[in-house]
């Protein structure tokens, strides 16, 4: 696929996350869950969430603040505190990327909402807030599993983002050829709230299932946290993980969405690195 061979000189790039604070710059801040946040770097630790990446596509005088939680949803995020410490910090001019849904769909009063009702109600507030703020707020809807299922006995391992009730590949299971959607009507919940506000909308679920489905079930393992054994200090054991990005997932899906951004929200486009802008899309 062309968008891959074109993402390769990403990939080489050294992941070097430098933090940029000057005055006179915009701010994009960014809140959600584990797919989206900063991970951390100790014992040669392979995962990556896509924000963390983000700052690579960017040029000029912008920044990326990322406030997303590994585990969060966006209940929690609020009942923690976390949100009133982000809108606190935004100013005119800047922008908020809102990506929730991994959380917000498993059960428990500490993070569960439902799409239609209290998800959105969740989403509304959160742009709601940042327009009264004078920045822009981009709504997005979650970023695909890589979910290929074929007559699978074994549920996957249970970690924080993965479904409750989804099943995954062992090492032994033999997968199907169809990725099949977990999220349901979560993701339909993100565009009716920007449709309602009038603000951005990217179907980053879209663009990312597109982009594994045309991988396919082996060549989109490449994207994910598919861990040999006995070959990083953080996970002696190796793993399988279909929802978590590594550093290569990482990079192509913050490239995808910064295109996609773009073309959402025209004041960001000088932003993006030109050759970003040039990526194929995904078909």
């Amino acid at each position: 696929m062309k968008i891959i061979s074109s993402l390769m000189l990403l990939v080489m790039l050294p992941v070097l996350i430098m933090a940029q604070e000057p005055t006179d710059s915009i701010t994009v801040f960014m809140i959600g869950d584990s797919t989206m946040a900063n991970k951390p770097l100790k014992d040669e630790n392979q995962e990556r969430g896509w924000g963390q990446m983000l700052p690579m596509m960017l040029q000029g005088k912008i920044r990326v603040d990322n406030h997303a939680v590994n585990g969060r949803s966006s209940r929690s995020f609020i009942n923690e505190g976390r949100w009133d410490k982000v809108i606190e910090l935004i100013r005119p001019g800047d922008y908020l990327v809102i990506e929730f849904g991994h959380n917000d769909e498993k059960p428990g009063e500490k993070r569960h909402t439902d799409p239609g009702s209290t998800f959105d109600d969740n989403l509304r507030m959160f742009a709601q807030k940042a327009l009264e703020k004078g920045a822009t707020p981009i709504l997005m809807n979650s970023i695909v599993r890589r979910n290929f299922p074929a007559n699978i006995a074994e549920k996957a391992e249970d970690r924080d983002d993965n479904p409750p009730s989804a099943t995954g590949p062992t090492k032994n299971a033999v997968e199907g050829d169809i990725l099949v959607d977990t999220h349901g009507a979560y993701l339909i919940s993100p565009r009716t709230v920007a449709e309602e506000l009038g603000t951005p909308f990217v179907d980053l679920n879209a663009l990312t299932h597109c982009l594994v489905q045309s991988l396919g079930r082996e060549k989109s393992k490449e994207l994910f946290m598919w861990i040999p054994a006995n070959t990083y200090k953080f996970c002696p054991d190796g793993k399988i993980d279909n929802t978590h990005l590594n550093i290569y997932g990482g990079k192509v899906v913050a490239a995808i969405a910064a295109k996609a951004i773009a073309e959402a929200v025209p004041g960001l486009k000088p932003y993006i690195k030109p050759g970003i802008l040039s990526l194929p899309d995904i078909k």
